[in-house]
């Protein structure tokens, strides 16, 4: 499944498309592979490759559902991998965790958060599916603006982490 910005009404303009990483692709994001993909230099990132794990275990473990894994954030402009999005399970009681992260040379660019709205907008509109959330350390301002950018709102704060929510 590819989702592009379109698919939300906020995203002003199309800079990114998301392209859903099938498990064999995933295991071998996981093991230093490109997972199929073309990466601006310094990608992808270690966090790609721990959800792009995540992805290839619950496929060996039977519990992998299409669509609530991993998904590979590409720039509209030239098709180049620029990070990955995903999310941790499938939504649990109507609740579902996103993470993310971008190769450090694409940051500051608005990819991140027209991914974020995006691959949102479209978990929201599952059967089902009320509430997204997403953690980030105290100190990790600039995932907590993307966060903010993208409707979010900080729902609780301890020491380690903060919590941010995006209700349907």
């Amino acid at each position: 499944m590819t989702l592009t910005p379109q698919h939300d009404p906020q995203t002003a303009s199309a800079l990114v498309t998301l392209h859903e990483v099938a498990p064999p692709a995933a295991a071998n994001l996981a093991l230093g592979g490109d997972g199929g993909f073309d990466w601006i230099e310094g990608g992808p990132e270690e966090g790609t490759r721990i959800g792009a794990g995540l992805v290839a275990k619950a496929e060996g473990e039977g519990t992998y559902v299409p669509g609530w894994g991993v998904y590979v954030i590409a720039r509209a402009a030239d098709g180049l991998a620029v990070g990955a999005m995903g999310f941790h399970t499938a939504p649990v009681d109507g609740r579902v965790e996103i993470g993310y992260d971008l190769v450090s040379t694409a940051r500051g660019h608005g990819y991140a958060t027209a991914a974020l709205r995006s691959l949102t907008a479209w978990a929201l509109a599952q059967a089902g599916v009320t509430t997204v959330y997403a953690r980030t350390e105290p100190d990790n301002t600039p995932s907590q603006r993307v966060l903010q950018r993208a409707g979010f709102r900080l729902t609780g704060r301890t020491d380690t982490e903060c919590t941010y929510e995006l209700s349907g």
